[in-house]
């Protein structure tokens, strides 16, 4: 199937960044992948204390769980919104913006009286989760040398999960030492503190807007079309017409679509392994609750290190972020689908667990590379947000289908689902590589 035009017109006239020193991109790097780590805190501001709150507040388990569906519902529809705001006004102001949130949400945290205390908790979270992804690539994309970006987005996700890792350990240390009243005055104090840096450093993610870029774009044409044919000329000029016609040109983009289907999956089968797998191994194999909550800490781990290394390959192999996705997804579905079968017992499954998590953590900096290579340059915030919006989604449709699964005792087919959902995405990956333009 042939590249879209307006894919095409960004592969072919979006110049490759000038090499910048690299002092200036690692601390570009560092402190998106600082602020990258901060969000994924925010997703679990609530997680860890469920237990206390049923008990102090009265409160169900499906109220609890409920919390987080606001979150990700917040989450995902602001990130749509945001990514035209990113576009419009620049990553910087928003992301202060949602540092500003997080503030907000660890301090109604911190006087919350019941559930509707906790309700303005994740409403406030996933206010400022909500623009991350638009604004964090849109500084990467910008601001980070080309040869160095694979990196960057390797540091960006490995700080993801460093952030989910942190967020348990955090809560149940404050909790021991003092209360969880304390823990989120302190986590606010926290996102304070990183406000501060990232208002102090923020000349270094300073992002030019959408009418900056095509205004650019235009002056390069200019000097293009001087040494062009005319027919060549004429089309430029008509894609660029297709460009400026509307914001939303760019649904128009089949490889969008494809993109946001690809999250949309991967992140169904992370939140089985996130809200599931430790009572799955409780299940099936009469694990401890400890035990079996170090599964999550290990996936990620793993997870951890697997995009690390990640960040080596894309570095190396940058225009085949496509296949290195496909072959990590699909050798992540066929692990889960190896656990599903419990031949292996609650040792051999953690470690399939952790081994899922290293496979899919060494595609993470090739799915962004993908990604990015996928984008036109003058409608960044707005696909990312489109994009990553399927992640968010994800993350509220699938306890809806898998709990329903858990309850009845389906421990093996929840499992099973998981896989079939990170192998379905190895399907999106191949379709968003064929209809992206090569360089």
């Amino acid at each position: 199937m042939q590249a879209s035009p307006l894919a095409a017109h960004h592969s072919a006239l979006t110049p490759v960044p000038p090499a910048t020193p690299l002092q200036q991109d690692a601390a570009t790097i560092g402190l998106v992948a600082g602020a990258h780590a901060c969000s994924h805190f925010a997703h679990l501001l609530l997680p860890p204390l469920f237990a206390v709150f049923a008990v102090e507040f009265n409160l169900s388990f499906t109220q609890l769980g409920l919390l987080m569906t606001l979150f990700f519902v917040v989450s995902g529809s602001g990130q749509l919104i945001s990514g035209f705001v990113v576009d419009r006004v620049g990553a910087r102001p928003i992301l202060f913006a949602s540092f500003v949130c997080f503030i907000g949400a660890c301090l109604a945290g911190s006087v919350a009286q019941g559930y509707g205390g906790l309700m303005l908790v994740a409403l406030l979270a996933g206010m400022g989760n909500a623009p991350f992804h638009p604004v964090d690539f849109s500084i990467l994309n910008q601001r980070v040398s080309a040869a160095r970006l694979g990196y960057g987005f390797s540091a960006h996700g490995l700080a993801g999960n460093l952030g989910w890792a942190l967020a348990p350990a955090f809560f149940a240390f404050m909790t021991s030492f003092t209360n969880w009243r304390n823990a989120y005055l302190t986590a606010a104090c926290g996102y304070a503190v990183v406000l501060a840096v990232l208002v102090l450093n923020g000349r270094k993610l300073k992002t030019r807007t959408a009418a900056e870029q095509a205004a650019a774009k235009q002056a390069q044409q200019a000097s293009v079309a001087a040494s062009t044919a005319p027919g060549a000329t004429a089309t430029q000029a008509s894609v660029d017409a297709e460009v400026r016609q509307s914001v939303f040109a760019y649904l128009k983009l089949p490889v969008v679509w494809w993109c946001f289907a690809f999250f949309f999956l991967t992140t169904v089968m992370l939140s089985v392994i996130q809200n599931y797998s430790s009572p799955i191994l409780s299940k099936l194999f009469g694990a401890s609750p400890t035990v079996a909550a170090m599964t999550i800490t290990a996936y990620m781990t793993a997870g951890a290190v697997g995009m690390f290394m990640g960040g080596f390959v894309v570095a190396k192999h940058p225009k085949a972020s496509d296949k290195v996705v496909s072959v990590c997804m699909t050798a992540g579905a066929l692990l889960v689908a190896l656990c599903a079968t419990g031949w292996l017992g609650a040792t051999g499954t953690m470690a399939l667990l952790a081994a899922t998590g290293f496979a899919v953590g060494i595609g993470g900096p090739s799915r962004d590379m993908m990604i990015k290579k996928a984008t036109p340059s003058e409608a960044t915030g707005r696909v990312y947000g489109t994009v990553y919006s399927g992640l968010d989604i994800g993350f509220a449709v699938s306890p809806l289908i898998f709990g329903t699964l858990m309850d009845a005792g389906w421990y093996r087919a929840t499992l099973a689902g998981a896989a079939l959902a990170l192998l379905l995405s190895v399907y999106t990956a191949i379709g968003v590589g064929k209809r992206t333009p090569k360089a």
